[in-house]
């Protein structure tokens, strides 16, 4: 049978996942509660535009594709209360609020952290500083693409990338929000007509081409597996995908841990 083993939300973009036991899918296609924060550079705490939609490249803010020592911090986020935490080997390194000055707080402290990590001199750059917390806390807007979307990868895909590479392999590194089991290897890939997560009926839409945050180890932060380049040269792929993603042919809904896929 094929079920759900995972879910995950991303409070804050490019940083830890919450697991969960249940999600839910909104009408516009993308989770409650995910993605709602994001740490933005200086010149870029103002969303482009793409296809008519709100956009906000990763490359222009905090994301494990260029930080990757970012997966080696813990985060908390209280959203009733709106107050973030960060730590690292479970040392509290920052708390703050929503308001103006907790803002604050935590954009100096985080620029504080990237500073005195291996990629402080990407920060450095012009017009990267002082970094921005945008978001409201509330609404899920700082997916990779503009029209949001839920993603899926199976648990076949990834044990066949760990066969190649000759290592275990975190599903964590590819920030899923829903993980499955029963299928074979890229069966998520091929999926060509409607799909069904528990209640939620989805149409497919574009896999999922990977980039360097697949490299950072999520407990560690450090580049330690070549993800990308095991799944073009020695998987075969044309370009570096792992998972796919979905919209709600009509409206959203909660899914949950053992959900059937179907």
């Amino acid at each position: 049978m094929t079920s759900v083993v995972s879910l995950s939300r991303y409070p804050v973009k490019g940083f830890t996942p919450e697991p969960l036991d249940s999600i839910v899918v909104q009408d516009d296609g993308r989770v409650a509660g995910d993605r709602v924060l994001a740490f933005r550079f200086g010149n870029a705490a103002l969303p482009e535009e793409k296809d008519g939609l709100d956009y906000w490249p990763k490359a222009r803010g905090l994301s494990l594709q260029d930080f990757p020592s970012l997966a080696a911090l813990r985060l908390e986020y209280q959203q009733a209360e709106r107050v973030l935490r960060f730590w690292r080997d479970g040392e509290l390194l920052v708390e703050g609020d929503l308001e103006p000055a907790g803002r604050r707080r935590l954009e100096t402290a985080m620029a504080e952290i990237v500073l005195g990590s291996p990629e402080a001199a990407r920060l450095e750059r012009p017009g990267r500083l002082p970094l921005a917390l945008v978001g409201d806390g509330v609404t899920s807007r700082f997916q990779d693409r503009a029209r949001g979307f839920v993603s899926v990868h199976s648990e076949a895909s990834v044990a066949t990338l760990a066969d190649a590479l000759g290592a275990a392999v975190d599903h964590r590194r590819f920030r899923s929000n829903i993980v499955i089991t029963g299928v074979e290897a890229e069966a998520e890939l091929r999926w060509a007509d409607t799909v069904r997560i528990g209640d939620v009926a989805f149409e497919p839409q574009g896999s999922i081409v990977r980039c360097l945050a697949t490299h950072a180890n999520p407990e560690t932060g450090v580049r330690d597996l070549p993800v990308l380049t095991t799944l073009t040269q020695q998987l075969g792929q044309r370009q570096p995908t792992m998972g796919r993603l979905l919209l709600p042919t009509d409206r959203g809904g909660v899914i949950q841990l053992g959900d059937t896929v179907c």
